[in-house]
């Protein structure tokens, strides 16, 4: 595989991140009694916390449909 097909633009590294945030996120709720690391963050403002949630989810349907497109 050459280097070109390995590199991701600035969407993909986006979705990437967002995703990782995600991961944790679900991870630390299943281990640590229900902590949720998004609304710790952002928890105070309830809006904010909503868009990161709605960002995930379309991190994880971006990045299926790259998946799927190749």
């Amino acid at each position: 595989m050459g280097k070109d097909k390995c590199k991701m633009d600035t969407l993909g590294w986006i979705a990437v991140i967002l995703l990782i945030i995600g991961g944790l996120n679900w991870g630390l709720y299943g281990l640590f009694a229900k902590t949720d690391l998004v609304d710790m963050i952002f928890g105070s403002i309830p809006i904010l916390a909503t868009i990161v949630y709605a960002l995930i989810g379309l991190a994880a349907l971006y990045k299926i449909y790259m998946i799927a497109s190749k």
